[in-house]
């Protein structure tokens, strides 16, 4: 049994959507894992996650529900208005009705929009950035906790949840290898049918230019004083950063 906590708590969960659902615990729709489409991008979001048709899809009855905190709670711990919420909300219900959604199934989802190549890894990577409290599962908090941060946070505030990304073992530093790791996860999910190719080497080579840019003391890791200074200083990447403004 789950511990009473952040991930079992209910307050007001009508507020959440306007409607008697499974979490007013009448009902508790099944048939989520594979259905749930979360962001699979960081600059991503499938379009049924922001949906707000209020229409509900039937489903059959499921002993596993997780109820969300309450929307005030939600709105304080988050940038997102009431409405917001709603919307975000509302389609997090429809596409993964049990509430929650595990590694394996996040893969299987993330699979479909990259079936070229293997996003497998990648998306565990993605996963476990969305996944704080590493309980191998993520709920609607742990979505809009890192949305959040992701559309509505400073500068600083993204470039430390990308650090946090990047950073596989969670010591506070990116080593090579960690990097090489992604690079290779990006690369393989792109797969090896792009055009123009994708050189063998060229993960490899990212890498290295990854650490000429970033590593300024070169003692091998990058820290995160390290890479927020150097992103901050790219003009390209603070270009990227704009985009998440006006997502929703």
């Amino acid at each position: 049994m789950r511990s009473q906590g952040r991930k079992e708590s209910l307050s007001e969960p009508r507020d959440l959507d306007g409607s008697y659902d499974q979490l007013t615990g009448e009902s508790c729709p099944a048939g989520g894992g594979g259905r749930c489409k979360l962001v699979l991008l960081p600059a991503c979001l499938p379009p049924s996650l922001l949906s707000s048709n209020s229409e509900e899809d039937e489903f059959e009855l499921s002993t596993v529900c997780h109820r969300p905190e309450g929307l005030e709670q939600l709105q304080e711990q988050t940038k997102f208005s009431r409405k917001e919420l709603q919307v975000l909300y509302r389609g997090f219900k429809n596409e993964c009705p049990t509430g929650l959604v595990n590694e394996e199934n996040f893969k299987q989802i993330y699979s479909q929009f990259f079936p070229q190549g293997d996003s497998g890894t990648y998306a565990a990577f993605l996963f476990n950035a969305f996944d704080t409290d590493h309980d191998g599962s993520i709920s609607f908090e742990d979505f809009v906790a890192g949305l959040s941060v992701i559309l509505r946070g400073t500068i600083d505030d993204r470039l430390s949840w990308a650090f946090n990304l990047y950073d596989l073992n969670k010591d506070g530093c990116i080593t090579k290898e960690e990097m090489l790791d992604i690079m290779k996860s990006i690369y393989d999910m792109m797969g090896k049918y792009t055009y123009p190719a994708m050189r063998e080497e060229a993960p490899r080579e990212h890498v290295e230019n990854f650490f000429q840019k970033m590593d300024r003391n070169k003692d091998g890791v990058v820290t995160i004083e390290e890479f927020i200074e150097s992103c901050q200083k790219d003009e390209n990447i603070m270009r990227s950063m704009q985009l998440f403004d006006n997502v929703i």
